[in-house]
């Protein structure tokens, strides 16, 4: 058997207390690797590392910093197609969009990387004579980053990105099911010219290591994606030692389907919405809002395309789903669809479990119709291949039942009218809203977010990330 793939703390690969064995999802056969486990003593010790790390980096040059981020960003983009391979192997999204997300991974490094050059800080005049104001942004410190399962790398990038890029230290803890992108992301970081401790990887399970790491009153500061449940509780574990924090959680996005919408562009971006990445994204459109007027072309166009797509190992190609990620996913999945229907929903297409050639965790594309927005299906994020239609009358219960929910992430109409597109990004109670887009799908350089239970603290990406990564400082200078 292979040696395990070690934790990274203080500059150094160490071995863990334990080892975990990671496998593909589309050939559960398929082992990926053993990869070691932190002891909560290993937590300690990254903390102590990034703490050095820390008082190092924030005095590094911006040239340093700059040249650090473009090169993370050119390997992984040159690596993509290998990279993106491991990542698909590992979460089970199909290589198109493995690839793709190790491509867009790249470019949050380079984005970063420009953004060192961009620290400038503002000078005013004082309101009293002969003194000046000058607003600077330091270091907040000593990050903790705590990344989801569903995008193994970008999601962890758009934080690790960031953070290095404003002179943080940081320790990265990833979800122990997707454990091979974080360490092939953190081997590239290994090789660059960063103080020992300025980046540490350990590895483990959420409660006891994303634990460990969250109740710590010796870091500055808390990024975590992850469900409502444990965001909550993170929150609260932070909020004990006064430590900053930012959390992007659950969701239960819409797209509606207005009157006069192109019925060919609603399905695209239904299908892409609901079901790409086999469903697995907060971004994911699971209620689908339809007016009466095209309700029922709309259902039968969209079963259609159902109908052609192509389930199956995520490294196959022609594949347009991948499995889910493990066997837990999958039986939560296959228990909505027995809940649904006892609730009352139709289905319409899909629900059952699917055999192939390997042995995986595979699901038809599932469609509900004749639902009710307070079915529990359509309260709660299901992170599966399953959509529910909901019938409404027009455009303002559409927008009621859009913005019933304690979620907020993102939300999506077709349309062809000017004055409903303009309606519907006022009144959307979301964080992201889409005109003729999938829900699923957003820019590298700009904010990202939501509103109620979705999200807390400062926006991610784009310039917005500096609210997170920094603190403000003001100074007073009389000549």
């Amino acid at each position: 058997m292979a040696a395990a793939h070690p934790l990274y703390i203080a500059g150094d690969w160490v071995e863990g207390a334990s080892t975990l064995t990671n496998r593909n999802p589309s050939d559960i056969a398929d082992v990926v690797g053993d990869y070691a486990q932190a002891s909560l003593a290993q937590v300690n010790d990254a903390i102590a590392a990034a703490r050095n790390g820390a008082n190092a980096w924030r005095h590094s040059g911006l040239e340093q910093r700059y040249g650090v981020l473009m090169a993370i960003g050119d390997e992984l983009i040159a690596r993509k197609d290998e990279l993106g391979r491991l990542l698909s192997r590992e979460e089970g999204k199909t290589l198109a969009e493995g690839i793709g997300e190790v491509h867009r991974s790249g470019q949050f490094f380079h984005y970063y990387a420009a953004e060192v050059l961009r620290q400038i800080d503002e000078r005013v005049d004082s309101v009293r004579p002969g003194v000046e104001v000058e607003t600077r942004r330091e270091p907040v410190g000593v990050v903790g980053i705590i990344s989801p399962w569903n995008f193994p790398m970008a999601t962890a990038v758009w934080k690790i990105a960031p953070a290095l890029a404003f002179g943080n230290a940081v320790i990265f803890k990833p979800a122990n099911l997707v454990p091979a992108s974080a360490w092939a992301l953190t081997e590239i970081i290994s090789r660059q010219d960063l103080p020992a401790g300025t980046f540490n990887l350990i590895l483990g399970s959420g409660s006891q290591i994303g634990d460990a790491l969250t109740h710590s009153p010796d870091i500055d500061a808390v990024s975590f994606t992850g469900s409502l449940e444990v965001g909550r509780r993170v929150a609260s574990a932070t909020a004990g030692n006064l430590v900053k924090c930012q959390l992007e959680m659950g969701s239960k996005n819409a797209l509606i389907v207005a009157d006069d919408a192109d019925l060919d562009v609603a399905v695209e971006a239904a299908f892409a919405g609901a079901y790409s990445g086999t469903g697995q994204k907060c971004t994911a459109s699971s209620r689908l809002i339809v007016t009466q007027a095209v309700h029922d072309r709309f259902v039968e166009k969209l079963i259609a395309k159902l109908e052609t797509i192509k389930v199956g190992h995520a490294l196959e190609e022609g594949v347009h789903l991948g499995p889910a990620v493990d066997a837990r996913q999958l039986e939560s999945n296959l228990a909505w669809v027995e809940r649904a229907q006892a609730d009352g929903a139709t289905l319409a297409y899909g629900g059952g479990r699917l055999e192939r050639d390997t042995e995986g965790y595979f699901m038809a594309p599932t469609l509900f119709v004749d639902t009710t927005n307070a079915m529990a299906i359509n309260r709660e994020e299901v992170f599966g291949p399953i959509a529910c239609v909901i019938k409404v009358r027009d455009f303002d219960e559409a927008i009621a039942t859009l913005n019933d929910t304690n979620f907020g992430l993102t939300a999506g109409i077709v349309t062809e009218s000017l004055k409903l597109a303009s309606d519907f990004k006022a009144r959307a109670e979301t964080g992201c809203v889409m005109v003729n887009l999938a829900t699923a799908g957003t820019d590298y350089h700009v904010p990202f977010g939501g509103r109620k239970d979705s999200s807390f603290g400062p926006r991610e990406q784009g310039r917005y990330a500096r609210e997170f990564y920094t603190v403000v400082k003001t100074c007073y200078v009389k000549a």
